[in-house]
């Protein structure tokens, strides 16, 4: 992100009404390489490739704050890898990650790793402190720490249905195995702060508490993610959750979040009521049948369709609901910013239009 991007964003945190209305999208490997023309294993592998894919996006994109910027990631596989879990590459598909715990008893031998040493952690640092300066001299800045979050780097250590059913059957085991990694992910966040004095927000991503009930969200989400959040004092709290977000929403400043990227099943208005005033949303097109597949007609219609019942257009960020989807056309993402733009100028009715002409 350039300054005036990051300027805009804390503006937007602080509650000040931004004009033109902001316009962010979450960019990383599951639509960067294929957009840019470059398999997703040179994607990783390459810190050069890596390198001119980001400045394609920003360059081509200077009107959407691309979060959280020069991520430097393995997919789901960079934190696991810490704890000695196998991961499988393919030239053109995404990575997975296989479980390293057997059973919930091998949560007593699982020992906190290294972030400074271990798994794929020491490479996404070097890929970071490699570029910075061809970056800065771009004119852009690292700003988040980032990792995965403590629930969903748990499940692909021990399973995602063994993850779920724990937290009933074993709940004492599934706090053991959060409370590792949830110390290792604030060692995580904190190296990455240490290592670039650029950065000034966190960015987790946790899509499983998105299945977790509301006593059970408070027990084994809370807690957890507040510690992480306060572990730096950092102005953007940002959390990822696409599942399914009411109970996520109502727990939001409880966690210590103040932006968040939630699922498209709910609307904007619908998480505003969830999470309160003082939370920024960032969202709300449906990316898969939307932004990647829609026509730009459907993509300007839906942004201006999001934003019918919401009254105030403070602490809004027009996005999708998710990160960005593979295959969205470049043409999609401009016609996001064409809907946001659309909002700034108060054309609320175009939505009514855009909707008979839809193809």
């Amino acid at each position: 992100m350039n300054d005036a991007q990051w300027n805009n964003l804390l503006r937007v945190i602080r509650g000040e009404l931004v004009d033109p209305v902001p316009v962010g999208l979450i960019v990383d490997s599951p639509w960067l390489p294929q957009w840019a023309g470059v398999s997703i294993l040179d994607y990783f592998h390459d810190p050069e490739t890596w390198l001119h894919a980001n400045f394609k996006a920003a360059d081509r994109f200077n009107r959407i704050m691309l979060l959280p910027g020069f991520w430097s990631e393995y997919g789901m596989c960079t934190e696991p890898s810490a704890f000695g879990a196998k991961c499988v590459f393919w030239e053109n598909t995404f990575p997975s990650v296989e479980k390293t715990l057997r059973d919930y008893g091998d949560v007593d031998r699982l020992v906190k790793p290294d972030c400074r040493i271990h798994g794929l952690l020491p490479f996404v640092l070097k890929r970071l402190t490699g570029s910075r300066r061809a970056i800065e001299r771009r004119g852009h800045q690292i700003r988040f720490a980032v990792a995965r979050g403590p629930l969903n780097v748990a499940s692909y250590l021990l399973g995602h249905t063994e993850l779920l059913v724990g937290i009933k059957t074993e709940p004492e085991k599934i706090h053991q195995l959060l409370a590792i990694v949830t110390d290792f992910l604030v060692d995580w966040i904190g190296l990455q702060k240490e290592t670039l004095d650029s950065i000034d927000g966190i960015f987790l991503l946790d899509d499983l508490i998105g299945f977790l009930g509301e006593a059970d969200f408070q027990e084994f989400v809370v807690p957890y993610f507040k510690t992480i959040f306060n572990s730096q004092n950092v102005s953007v709290r940002f959390l990822h959750n696409d599942a399914r977000g009411e109970i996520s929403g109502r727990h939001l400043s409880a966690m210590g979040v103040n932006l968040f990227n939630f699922s498209f099943q709910h609307s904007i208005a619908q998480m505003r009521r969830f999470a309160g005033e003082e939370v920024v949303l960032l969202g709300n097109i449906p990316p898969r049948d939307v932004l990647a597949a829609g026509t730009p007609n459907e993509v300007r219609a839906s942004v201006v369709e999001s934003m019918q019942a919401v009254d105030d257009l403070r602490r809004v960020i027009i996005s999708c609901g998710g990160g960005a989807p593979p295959g969205a056309p470049t043409e999609n993402l401009t016609a996001m910013c064409e809907g946001a733009d659309l909002l700034a100028n108060g054309n609320l009715s175009f939505s009514r239009g855009l909707t008979d002409k839809r193809s």
